[in-house]
């Protein structure tokens, strides 16, 4: 029968292509268990949305039935997001990671790309929150079907949230009449802000997603100084114009010291529904020039689709309810590599805190 120090040999030569070292040293091999020619155990990944989840599976049952005596490899996929442990100081809940979805400039579709994150990354197994941060235009109560929320408070006197597709939303939009403009100053904004952060009962979550308003002023300034963001996603159109707006929206995470997880390039390309041809709306080569020049990935492109609009405005976000469209596809892609860079930005803080090897 082969013994429990063969199996592990063959396992730490597994390496997490994130994190680039191998999954016993970072005690991803769990509850081992071998019954004469049979090995299992629990594989555990750093996020529920990883983008190669199904490369390393294969990777590890190879290893393993290489080993003398193995006849059956059973393994468990399953994740433990790590919680980036500089919010333990100001912001004690069960929130793990946040991260900011902003733009230098409105139009680019930035809440959209936030919204969608949002519901990709619950699609993928994790808990998700979505802040809309977006004071002046509150749009994500309509993208995620929740409009005519009325908060109430829950346990602790904390605000609960509103929940659709897996995602938990709070929104300024739900404290406000239909229509009436947020006329505010800085102080009151900061006030919104750190309420949002404190005082909503957001529970135990992997990831909250925070829909920034466009621009670089008082509302991103509060967010950086409440909480430490484990990353920023700057969204971008093709053309010169948005993208002169978005360096300064990059240069203002550099000053905050908030990292750049990516860029995403939105509208990129125009599919026509009656022939299928692409076709580029907009100047080219933008997105990926601004990206290389900061030394930052490009995350992704979402492609220009009335099914985008259309969802956003009945409520019914696209990676939902359009799975097979190019638009969700893009969007679930997203996903999966902001999940594994905010994995490789945790990583980087602290080794990782889970079970050992039984």
């Amino acid at each position: 029968m082969p013994t429990q120090e063969q199996v592990l040999n063959a396992l730490r030569a597994c390496q997490e292509p994130e994190l680039h070292q191998d999954i016993v040293t970072l005690n991803m091999v769990q509850n081992l268990e071998i019954q004469e020619g049979t090995v299992s155990f629990d594989y555990v990944l750093t996020t529920p949305a990883c983008p190669l989840k199904g490369m390393m599976e294969l990777e590890a049952r190879e290893a393993v039935l290489k080993v003398p005596g193995v006849q059956e490899v059973k393994i468990k996929m399953t994740a433990a997001v790590r919680k980036d442990m500089r919010l333990e100081r100001v912001m004690p809940s069960g929130v793990k990671n946040i991260i900011a979805v902003g733009s230098g400039k409105g139009g680019v579709g930035k809440s959209t790309v936030a919204c969608n994150l949002a519901v990709s990354l619950a699609l993928d197994g994790a808990r998700v929150g979505l802040m809309d941060a977006d004071v002046y235009g509150p749009n994500q109560p309509q993208m995620m079907g929740v409009s005519g929320f009325e908060p109430q408070a829950g346990a602790d006197n904390k605000i609960d949230p509103a929940e659709n597709f897996g995602v938990k939303v709070f929104s300024m939009g739900f404290l406000m009449e239909p229509d009436q403009p947020v006329i505010w100053r800085g102080p009151m904004l900061h006030g919104a802000i750190t309420q949002f952060l404190r005082d909503v009962q957001w529970g135990e979550l992997d990831y909250l997603v925070v829909d920034l308003p466009p621009g670089t002023g008082d509302v991103q300034l509060s967010l950086c100084q409440a909480v430490p963001l484990v990353g920023s996603v700057i969204v971008t159109t093709p053309q010169s114009i948005a993208l002169s707006d978005v360096r300064k929206a990059v240069a203002m995470f550099n000053k905050l010291n908030v990292p750049i997880l990516g860029v995403v390039e939105n509208m990129r390309e125009f599919a026509c529904p009656h022939c299928g041809k692409a076709s580029r709306i907009f100047s080219q080569g933008g997105a990926e020039e601004l990206a290389k020049k900061h030394n930052v990935p490009l995350l992704g492109t979402v492609p220009l689709d009335p099914a985008v609009c259309e969802t956003g405005e009945t409520g019914k976000p696209v990676s939902k309810t359009r799975p097979d469209s190019a638009p969700a596809k893009a969007f679930r892609e997203l996903a999966r590599k902001v999940a594994a860079a905010v994995s490789v930005r945790v990583a980087s803080h602290k080794p990782l805190e889970i079970q050992t090897v039984k």
